[in-house]
């Protein structure tokens, strides 16, 4: 299986961590399954960024991005040349490294 590390992040893993989750499996499910509450604001379906990653290390390990998901990530804030949507990034055989961005746009969470 491959690990996932998470850089340190001060709201969502103020330590950093390494997880691991079966290939095929997108990076937010394997988060939230090890209690790593990253926002995730339209349940999964590509429909917002608040699930926004910075993938650091194996990248090219992941499936492509869909137009969707690229339309989408140019609304993220701290959009880099390596984010992606942690709903779309689909784990190959390969371990990655990701960084949660300090900000997020939530407009719903913004609201309250």
């Amino acid at each position: 299986m491959p690990i996932i590390k998470i850089l340190p992040h001060p709201e969502y893993c103020p330590q950093g961590i390494s997880i691991s989750a079966p290939s095929g499996t997108s990076i937010c499910e394997a988060m939230l399954d090890h209690d790593i509450k990253i926002e995730h604001a339209c349940d999964m379906s590509c429909a917002c960024t608040t699930c926004h990653v910075v993938v650091r290390e194996g990248l090219s390990s992941l499936n492509e991005p869909d137009e969707n998901e690229e339309d989408m990530l140019d609304r993220a804030w701290g959009l880099e040349p390596q984010s992606r949507l942690s709903c779309q990034a689909i784990l190959a055989q390969q371990d990655v490294t990701v960084e949660i961005p300090k900000y997020s746009i939530n407009h719903a969470k913004e609201n309250h």
